[in-house]
């Protein structure tokens, strides 16, 4: 998957991003999580993704990420259907650390509810959240 621009890219405020891929009638979101969210993370040492097929919720867990000081939860900022997993992510997670846009995302998932995508934040708006996180 080529590197995304972050600045291309719509975010949840659980620091989740999202890159809405338009595919015949079928609208798919990439998700992924920010660079912020890895460098707050530090030190990943495990992944758990969601098995193709799995129905998700905006806003509710579809897998965790653990480092050498917390488990985190990863959540889905849209409703819909995961149709792909980055299988090579559990093996390489200095893959989030290095490429976090493009060769890091997470799950493809086929948007049952645009709605959810109305209520991401653009860049300019999530970069806001950041600094008023203390990062």
């Amino acid at each position: 998957m080529p590197l995304l621009k972050p600045e291309e890219l719509l975010y949840a405020e659980t620091h989740e991003w999202v890159h809405v891929q338009p595919k015949g009638t079928d609208t798919i979101a990439v998700v992924g999580i920010s660079a912020f969210a890895v460098e707050a993370l530090t030190d990943l040492v495990f992944v758990q993704l969601p098995e193709v097929g799995r129905k998700v919720q905006a806003g509710k867990p579809f897998g965790e990420i653990e480092s050498v000081k917390a488990v985190s939860d990863l959540y889905s900022p849209v409703d819909g259907e995961v149709v792909e997993v980055n299988t090579k992510l559990p093996d390489r997670l200095e893959i989030l650390s290095h490429d976090p846009y493009g060769e890091g995302w997470m799950v493809k998932i086929r948007v049952t509810d645009k709605s959810a995508l109305g209520k991401l934040k653009n860049h300019a708006a999530y970069q806001q959240q950041c600094a008023e996180e203390g990062h």
